[in-house]
């Protein structure tokens, strides 16, 4: 796979298992990862996991990416300390660069007013509205979102924000993106077959 990076945001309290479906086999693909931090400081995700950021936010620019994931995180909800990472994702979109958010992200997406006129998910339709935010009517009741370049999920669909993600970047496509989901969604051993056969890494 030659394409750009993806960058992947990691800030305190991050949930790690969100994304790991996602990077994990953006990785296995050749996709180069490149991980975002507020700052280059290290940061502590919500299972104590400690991360050293490739990048400092302020240093990443949308042409120089694939796309930009932004996992939930306590911080999303207690503080405006990661508004600045939302602000970016409208930065990311606005350059026609896309965005996955899932969890307490699609929160800080919807306070920065990105979920207004794009059909979204997230955990439930009321968490959302709290926030405020205009998109209310927009909201899917779905296990992940894709629309106009913004993935979005809810806390307890990874593998389903994996399978947005690995569509839109073209690592699975038809049959191959459907048997990787049915695999690791459903523990289905005729979509390993699938896999097997065409020679996918899993």
């Amino acid at each position: 796979m030659s394409r750009k990076p993806v960058h992947h945001a990691v800030y305190d309290t991050c949930a790690d298992w969100e994304t790991g479906h996602a990077t994990a086999h953006l990785a296995r693909a050749g996709c180069e990862i490149r991980t975002v931090g507020p700052t280059r400081e290290p940061v502590t995700s919500i299972g104590g996991l400690r991360v050293q950021p490739d990048l400092a936010l302020d240093d990443v620019r949308p042409q120089d990416s694939s796309l930009l994931i932004l996992p939930g995180a306590d911080l999303w909800d207690a503080s405006d300390d990661l508004a600045p990472f939302a602000r970016k994702a409208r930065e990311f979109l606005d350059a026609g660069v896309p965005v996955a958010a899932i969890c307490g992200a699609t929160a800080g997406l919807a306070r920065e007013g990105l979920l207004d006129d794009r059909d979204h998910t997230s955990a439930v339709s009321f968490y959302l509205a709290a926030t405020g935010y205009g998109g209310g009517e927009r909201y899917v009741d779905a296990d992940a979102v894709t629309d106009r370049g913004l993935i979005t999920a809810g806390p307890t669909e990874p593998v389903a924000f994996a399978r947005e993600i690995l569509g839109l970047l073209g690592v699975y496509e038809g049959e191959l993106l459907d048997a990787w989901y049915r695999l690791f969604h459903d523990s289905d051993l005729e979509a390993y077959a699938v896999l097997e056969k065409a020679g996918a890494r899993r």
